[in-house]
This record gives structure tokens, sequence and C-alpha cells, in this order.
């Protein structure tokens, strides 16, 4: 089993930046493709990036070109560092481990899941 743990959060100004953290335990990350998700106010979850075990990436259209995903396998953990922040970003956002190769942008294909951090944008 894979214990995930998101951290880095916070409150931004729009145009700035946070880089989000998902720190993995458990088992070894390189094991595992990470996405990353997240959930806005009255809203659905939504796919952002992920990154596969190794190494490919793929990003919704939403975040292409501000939002970077990259992993550290020695330090078990994988960011999503946001550039260019928009209030539409604001959400709680979540990363979630497939034990699976390949590239998954749906939720169901994940197996395990952190508790997310809070990202607010204000404009």
């Amino acid at each position: 089993q894979v214990r995930l743990v998101e951290s880095g959060g916070g409150l931004a100004q729009a145009g700035g930046s946070l880089r989000l953290s998902c720190a993995a335990s458990g088992r070894t990350l390189s094991s595992y493709g990470v996405g990353w998700f997240r959930r806005a106010p009255g809203k659905e979850r939504e796919f952002v990036a992920t990154i596969s075990r190794t190494g490919d990436t793929f990003y919704s259209d939403s975040v292409k070109g501000r939002f970077t995903i990259s992993r550290d396998n020695a330090k078990a953990t994988v960011y999503l560092q946001m550039n260019s922040l928009k209030p539409e970003d604001t959400a709680v956002y979540y990363c979630a481990a497939v034990g699976a190769t390949g590239i998954y942008a749906s939720s169901r294909s994940y197996d395990y899941w952190g508790q997310g951090t809070q990202v607010t944008v204000s404009s």
C-alpha cells in the first residue's frame, strides 16, 4: 500500500507561483504513475496532470504551459510546479498513484489518494 501526503498549498496572487509536493511512503514510488487532480467548490473533481513510471507526462488543456509535473524517485516525491496562477485554479489539489505502466487521466484508474491540499488564488 502507498500512503500519499500533499503539501505546498496556500494563498497566492494571480500571476504568482506555488509548488505542490506529493510525498509517498510504504512502497517505492518508482513503481507508480502519479497524477494530480483538483476539486473546486461546487465542481466535479478534474484531472490536472500526470507522470508515468517512466517519466512521460500529460496535462489538461487548462494548465498546459503553466504547470509542470516532475518526480524525484530518490526522494519518493512528485512535484507540481504551478506558474501564472489564475483565480480559477483555486481548488483542493489531490495526488494519486496508479500501479501500472502508462498515462492515465481518469481518476478511476488510480489506486491510492492523498488527503489534499488547498490552493487559493486571489485576483
